[in-house]
C-alpha cells in the first residue's frame, strides 16, 4: 500500500503505485484507497522517456477528463507538460490497457467542464483556489 510520506521522490511513488495497480486489477489501497485511479504513460518532454503517473480522473460522456492541478501548486504537473510535447499517450484502466491522444480543453467546453468538475469534486475548487494559474483539463480520445 502506497502512501506518499513514505517516499522520498515522486517516482519511487508513481511506481510503487502503479505496481500496486496492476497487481489488483486496477485496485490500490493507501492514499488512493475507494478513489476511481488510471495509470498516465507519457513521454518525457525532454528525456523521450515514458514516465507513468498515477491519476484520478472524471468521465464527460464516454471521454475520460483530467485535472492538472498539481495540488494547487503554481506549475503545471509534469505528466501535463510531457503531453503538451507528445499528446500520444498510454491509458490503464483496471486491467485494460490502450492509446489515446491527449486534448487540451478550451473556451466554452473548458468553462463546462470546470462547472462540472467544481460540482462533483470539492478538491478541483480548493486546488484552484490555491494558485492564480489556470487548472488545464484534459480529455484522452481512445485511439481506434
Amino acid at each position: 500500500m502506497a502512501v506518499r510520506d513514505d517516499y522520498e521522490d515522486g517516482k519511487a511513488y508513481n511506481n510503487a503505485v502503479a505496481e500496486e495497480f496492476r497487481a489488483n486489477e486496477g485496485k490500490v489501497g493507501g492514499d488512493w484507497e475507494g478513489r476511481r485511479i488510471m495509470i498516465l504513460t507519457t513521454t518525457g518532454a525532454k528525456s523521450g522517456q515514458p514516465h507513468e503517473t498515477p491519476l484520478g480522473f472524471s468521465w464527460d460522456g464516454d471521454r475520460m477528463v483530467l485535472s492538472a492541478a498539481n495540488g494547487g501548486a503554481p506549475k503545471h504537473p509534469d505528466w501535463y507538460l510531457n503531453l503538451l510535447a507528445s499528446p500520444e499517450v498510454t491509458v490503464e484502466l483496471g486491467t485494460e490497457k490502450y492509446q489515446a491522444t491527449a486534448v487540451d480543453s478550451e473556451g466554452e467546453e473548458y468553462d463546462r467542464l470546470v462547472v462540472a468538475r467544481s460540482e462533483s469534486n470539492p478538491a478541483f475548487v480548493r486546488n484552484q483556489s490555491r494558485t492564480t494559474r489556470r487548472i488545464p483539463l484534459v480529455w484522452l480520445d481512445r485511439i481506434g
